[in-house]
């Protein structure tokens, strides 16, 4: 599925990031998190085994969730990630060749930016989706007069020092979603953990949708 999809049938914006997750626990972890209405997930390509684990969360998942690699750092990442089947890919920079290499391969990328400069030069190279990072050293204001100057069309998550507590602030200085790692998932967390974590960030997100 592609994140439009899944945002247009009312998905939270919120993107897992399993950083660490290993092929063995990755299932359960996916579970719990689908189930509770999380349906975005990131493994990010410095975890151990990441192919693996992204090909078998596509494989169970696909009809449900969104699924990508994080990290993506270069070409042999990129069409690494491709060969998994999963759709999103992730990057911490703005690294053009990388970006297109992604969109060509079909892959929707959302590469890390900082300044309006990098954020135009990853837009120019074919992304549709940003992410701010990392989000919690620059705060709402900072995201908010971002995105006066970029085009509508483009779309901005904050990642970085996001979680429940401050999904609606984000939202409110004009994320399209947030990105959630070490509040979310840390190696080692149970099935169970990851699920309770999960539901209460839905809850945050369905409660400032209706403010």
């Amino acid at each position: 599925m592609t994140v439009d999809d899944l945002l247009a049938s009312g998905t939270a914006p919120i993107v897992a990031i399993l950083r660490g997750i290993a092929p063995d626990e990755v299932l359960a972890i996916g579970e719990a998190l689908v189930e509770a209405g999380i349906r975005l997930i990131e493994v990010p390509f410095n975890s151990p085994d990441p192919a693996t684990s992204i090909r078998m969360l596509q494989q169970a998942f696909a009809d449900r969730a969104a699924i990508g690699g994080g990290t993506v750092l270069d070409i042999a990442a990129v069409e690494a990630l491709a060969a998994t089947g999963g759709t999103i890919m992730v990057t911490p920079n703005t690294n053009p060749a990388v970006i297109a290499r992604g969109v060509e391969l079909g892959l929707e990328p959302m590469p890390g930016f900082v300044t309006p400069s990098e954020a135009f030069q990853a837009i120019a190279a074919g992304a549709r989706r940003l992410k701010l990072f990392p989000a919690v050293a620059f705060g709402p204001a900072y995201l908010k007069a971002v995105r006066e100057i970029l085009p509508k069309t483009v779309r901005v998550w904050a990642v970085g020092g996001t979680g429940a507590d401050n999904l609606a602030d984000w939202l409110a200085a004009g994320a399209e979603g947030i990105g959630v790692g070490g509040a979310l998932y840390k190696p080692g967390d149970s099935a169970a953990v990851v699920g309770t974590r999960a539901r209460a960030l839905v809850a945050a997100w369905q409660a400032a949708r209706s403010v």
